[in-house]
């Protein structure tokens, strides 16, 4: 679909104009749809929503994408063209003529080349009025993304973008050269932790509006869906932002001031109205505004008019809404009625729209601005530039993960799935989730601009803080007016859409960007052109779209930035810097193995894991599959990318090395009698590593809350998972738990114990730390047992913390010092409690500490005994010794997780010490479980033990 041709290429063939609909909606998925290739030759049933891979999946053209590897063998449905096409029928068979109609069609979102991002509304009332022959169809064309990003890259005036041994401006996964050109999801094209499937289809819902100017009348409608229409007019956006008074990006919220609520609208119409008016009302405070003028709206059916009014509440009315560690994440029910027409006599008109938003109240600041030299001398901070977040004016820690599509293909997310996405991360003690910005702008909810899944309006619900971002990764991006142009009507769009959300923490312009340009900038001959580019993009352009459509929440460039010299004008800091300052964010990437626990190396992130056994065996077709380095599960470990379409990827080697020799170093390598198990516990390892790591690097970060650094968050990459396949997932696809998942659990905990070994020196530091406003009492205990599960010497320690920050329970230098007297490192490890009161209730922690690698351990069989109980409860026993991460599996086909029944609390992977049972239950998550009554025998009990025998 080229960008020259009429209507974005949406090419839309004749429609018989025989009725109209007045005032009324067709959703479009009610025509029988075909979906056929360029040559013909496939011709299947298609469906709306939906996209091409899944229709030929239905019609059994091809496997489900996601088996094997049939991210290769099916690469041919990406080098087509397709077209869905649809009979009009019933659409002019249903609706009553009136000649006088303007008809609009809207498409919330259509996978192709043109902007998958917006919402694209058309006046199609000339090809209703002048059919062609007698040609009834719809139909919609959609051209195969990667050949037209390949023939745009090659165009003579298309930009370069170098790729050197120290820079590469155009990031390449899978299919190469094309994305930056083509506003589309940036991981279709393939990223290093999932496949390329380069889909196209209309993903969401799309609708037929008729308007008309007939007496025939409705009644006043109160739209609990989308399209929202009147008999006359067509709001096809209602955006809300919540702020306080004088308050924008620049200027911080006077937390006393009133708050204002602004209501916006977009409205088609095929009539004048001159005196509309808005009224709007909070029941649940008893508040209504009374009229307030809109402003005349014109006769605009083909043209987008924006309209808004403003209302003013006393700060002390509402109650404010935080995020769920917080306190109550309070929402109220805002509803809003546009009377194009009041009339005199009571009640709204005929024409009148009533809709109902669901919002909150809530001020968040990012900031910015740099240390006091009064804060620098009495708390000990580093000078330099503040970069946290502040809700409802108080600064707080900030823990969580990062969101990535849910599936390659949109049309077929469960909204069921995403739910349970979003409240595992909630028991696992996350309050933020930022969207990553190589992939899609999450929907609000399936009633919003064809929102198919509810995703802020769960964040809402829930409690999540939401760090939002433009769909911008990884690479420079091009400029010009066809892009630019675009681009605009997305960003305007999506962030109107986003600011009822008082989920929403930010904007930022993109991801991991402006570290890339400013590489560009010192090493390439012309990097001064691509740092001018980057300026005008994310500094100007798109700050300015942002800031223009909210005054409640923060732009910034980039999700890691040296953040900026002014805010006021918007400029961007760069490298212009105090040396030992410190500015901005980070983030680190180290697949040094060896470096995964050297505290000097700090910080580091990101080792990847594989799926569990379980979810293998929703992919893997073949017993000679079942292995760690089998052809089909290398093939999909896509780290590092191929960066071409090499298949299997020629680097998989390479990232699978770095699982190997991570758990080689930090385990007993997994090697049995019995190959499944053996397979199943290299699964499990990679992803305990993987969980150590993370969890001792969040400790380390939750530390620097009390130290010069003031570090107020940690995001740990990454959470859901798009596939079956090799990633950095806490979830698997198919919402299982990884052993990251509980871990956080753990050390999101309000009150936590770490251990701090610096072996260089060979010291070490035990603090206990907390994320609370308010200072936290309570006690720690230090317990050194030995492998058979004998204590050796233990010692209790009251503490009292500080808000945000740190107590110490211990420090001592050199190992035989800190050893129990006489033991030898291998054969023992230290438990690490504490037990805390927190908002009146008691909050317990614990950690481990092992002075040498668990792969030098000298273990003991655990001999591990499982009683199965009611409601799926289990009492697990070690008879023998200590049982070193213990793990309870869940069997194939189920989904959920498992608690501590007395705390309530996720509960997997610990030492199991004899002597001291650990109960805990199952609770299935059913709706998406295939196994509804699972047998309790086969749920898997392993530890490391069980990494070298049966």
């Amino acid at each position: 679909m080229h960008p020259n041709h009429d209507m974005m290429g949406f090419t839309l063939w004749t429609l018989l104009a025989s009725s109209l609909a007045v005032a009324q909606v067709f959703d479009l998925s009610e025509l029988q749809w075909t979906l056929k290739n360029q040559n013909g030759s496939i011709v299947v049933p298609g469906s709306l929503p939906s996209q091409a891979h899944l229709d030929l999946f239905e019609a059994g053209i091809i496997n489900d994408p996601l088996l094997g590897i049939n991210e290769f063998t099916e690469r041919w449905v990406i080098n087509d063209n397709w077209t869905y096409t649809a009979d009009l029928t019933p659409f002019t068979r249903t609706y009553q003529s009136d000649p006088s109609g303007k008809t609009l069609i809207v498409f919330y979102g259509i996978d192709t080349i043109a902007n998958i991002f917006r919402r694209y509304t058309f006046d199609v009332s000339h090809y209703l009025s002048s059919p062609a022959g007698e040609d009834n169809n719809l139909t919609i064309a959609l051209e195969s993304a990667w050949y037209y990003g390949l023939n745009v890259s090659m165009r003579p005036d298309a930009e370069y973008f170098p790729t050197t041994p120290i820079v590469s401006t155009e990031d390449n996964f899978e299919y190469p050269n094309v994305r930056v050109w083509i506003r589309k999801i940036n991981d279709d094209f393939g990223w290093d932790w999932g496949p390329a499937f380069v889909p196209s289809g209309v993903y969401k819902p799309a609708y037929i509006v008729t308007l008309s100017e007939s007496e025939l009348q409705y009644p006043a409608s109160d739209v609990t869906s989308f399209p929202v229409a009147s008999r006359s007019l067509f709001v096809d956006e209602t955006a809300l932002d919540i702020y306080k008074y004088g308050q924008n990006s620049s200027v911080a919220p006077d937390q006393s001031a009133d708050w204002i609520v602004n209501v916006t609208f977009d409205i088609h119409s095929i009539k004048s109205f001159e005196n509309p008016t808005v009224t709007l009302s909070i029941p649940e405070l008893n508040l209504t505004s009374g009229p307030l003028i809109l402003g005349p709206i014109p006769n605009n059916a083909g043209q987008n008019i924006f309209l808004g009014v403003n209302w003013s509440i006393p700060d002390s009315i509402p109650e404010r809404w935080y995020p769920i560690d917080l306190g109550n994440p309070k929402l109220y029910n805002l509803t809003i009625t546009l009377d194009p027409s009041p009339s005199q006599g009571d009640g709204p008109s005929a024409e009148s729209i009533t809709q109902t938003i669901t919002t909150g109240f809530r001020t968040i600041q990012l900031l910015q601005t740099p240390y006091s030299e009064e804060e620098i001398a009495s708390r000990g901070i580093t000078p330099g530039d503040q970069w946290h977040f502040a809700i409802n004016g108080r600064a707080f820690y900030s823990k969580g993960t990062n969101i990535i599509p849910f599936d390659p293909f949109y049309s077929r997310i469960k909204p069921e799935a995403v739910r349970w996405v979003l409240e595992s991360a909630v028991k696992s003690g996350q309050n933020m989730l930022r969207v990553w910005g190589g992939g899609i702008y999450q929907p609000s909810n399936a009633a919003i601009d064809g929102g198919s899944y509810a995703f802020y309006s769960l964040c809402d619900e829930l409690g999540i803080l939401a760090w939002s971002e433009l769909t911008f990764s990884d690479s420079l991006a091009p400029i010009n007016h066809f892009l630019l142009q675009s681009i605009q009507d997305e960003v305007g769009q999506n962030v109107r859409r986003v600011n009822r959300h008082p989920s929403n923490v930010q904007w930022a312009g993109g991801n991991e960007i402006e570290d890339i340009v400013m590489a560009a900038n010192i090493s390439l001959a012309n990097g001064t052109h691509y740092l001018d580019e980057f300026v005008y993009m994310f500094q100007d352009y798109l700050h300015d779209i942002v800031v223009s459509e909210t005054n409640s929440v923060p732009y910034t460039d980039c999700s890691t930035t040296r953040g900026v010299l002014s805010l006021d004008p918007y400029v961007l800091r760069f490298a212009n810097g105090t040396p030992g300052y410190i500015y901005g964010n980070t983030e680190r990437y180290n697949y040094n193995a060896s470096e995964a626990f050297d505290l000097t190396t700090y910080p580091v992130a990101r080792f990847h894991s594989m799926p569990s056994f379980y979810s293998w065996k929703e992919v893997l077709e073949n017993l000679e599959d079942y292995a760690f380095n089998s052809s089909v599960v290398m093939s999909r470990d896509h780290h590092p990318p191929a960066g071409n379409l090499s298949w299997p990827n020629p680097n998989a080697p390479q990232g699978q090395y770095q699982m190997t020799s991570a758990v080689e170093l930090w385990l007993p390598t997994p090697g049995t009698s019995d190959s499944n198990q053996t397979f199943a516990q290299w699964c499990w390892s990679t992803q305990l590593f993987q969980s150590m790591n993370m969890v001792a690097e969040i400790a380390w970060y939750r530390r620097g809350a009390g130290l010069g650094e003031n570090n107020l968050g940690s995001l740990v990459w990454q959470l859901n998972d798009i596939w079956q396949g090799v990633s950095w997932s806490a979830i698997e696809y198919s919402g299982r738990w990884k052993v990251l998942q509980y871990g956080m659990a753990t050390v999101y905990s309000p009150v936590i114990i770490n251990p701090f070994w610096f072996p260089g020196n060979e010291s070490l530091t035990i603090l206990a730390t907390s994320d609370r406003w308010e200072t936290v009492n309570g006690t720690a205990q230090l317990t050194w047992y030995d492998w058979s599960g004998n204590t050796i010497e233990s010692m209790t320690t009251p503490f009292s913390i500080p808000t945000l920050n740190n107590s110490l329970i211990y420090e001592g230098i050199g190992l035989d010092a800190i050893l129990p007297f006489g033991y030898n490192a291998k054969d023992v490890w230290l438990l690490m409690n504490v037990t805390a009161t927190v908002d009146n209730k008691l909050v317990t922690s614990e950690s481990y500490f092992t002075p040498v690698s668990l792969a030098y351990s000298n273990l003991v069989d655990p001999q591990i005994a499982v009683i199965a109980g009611d409601n799926y409860t289990f009492t697990l026993s070690a008879k023998g010794g200590v049982g070193a991460w213990t793990w309870l599996d869940h069997p194939s086909g189920t989904v959920g997780y498992f608690l501590d029944p007395t705390t309530g609390l996720p509960s997997n992977g610990y030492y199991l010490i004899p002597g001291i049972d650990r109960t805990v239950q199952f609770i299935s998550r059913l709706e998406l479980a295939t196994v509804q009554s699972p047998d309790p025998a086969d749920f898997v009990v392993r530890s490391l033990w069980n990494n070298t025998h049966i």
